[in-house]
């Protein structure tokens, strides 16, 4: 009995440390941050894989006495030398919500997903202008994001 038990802690030791050492994921979920010209925006994110490029983002952010929920597609790719490293760009909508209205945003995206091949971490960078839709049109270049997730 002694040795199955440790048989079985052994094989889930060995298969945690290989689903660590992977350079990509199939879902993260943590903290994504939006700042640049204005005010910095902050609050949950996840970001989950379909296959090896087509991945969905979703941003619950709060700042400056507002809500703002985002949802983006992105298209990833590696690069060849870099496998843990990999180039994204995509589009999504964007609503803040605050007393008293809301305001539309359409987010064009590119930036780097770099999954920390070691840990269970995937850490990314991005430049995402907003262009807003309502309350009288505008384009405000200046604003990136950074995400920092668990992944699994």
């Amino acid at each position: 009995m002694k040795k199955i038990f440790l048989l079985a802690v052994i094989a889930i030791a060995l298969s945690a440390t290989q689903s660590f050492a992977q350079s990509s994921y199939k879902t993260g979920l943590g903290l994504g941050i939006d700042f640049g010209d204005g005010s910095t925006l902050v609050g949950p994110s996840v970001k989950h894989f379909f296959n090896g490029h087509d991945v969905i983002q979703g941003d619950l952010l709060f700042g400056n006495d507002a809500t703002w929920i985002g949802g983006f597609y992105q298209y990833h790719q590696a690069f060849r030398e870099a496998t843990a490293l990999k180039w994204y760009l995509g589009i999504g909508p964007q609503v803040a919500l605050y007393d008293g209205g809301s305001t539309f945003f359409l987010r064009p995206t590119g930036g780097l997903d770099y999954k920390i091949p070691t840990a269970p971490l995937s850490l990314t960078f991005d430049w995402r202008p907003a262009i807003r839709l309502s309350d009288g049109s505008d384009f405000e270049a200046a604003r990136f994001g950074l995400g920092f997730r668990y992944t699994f």
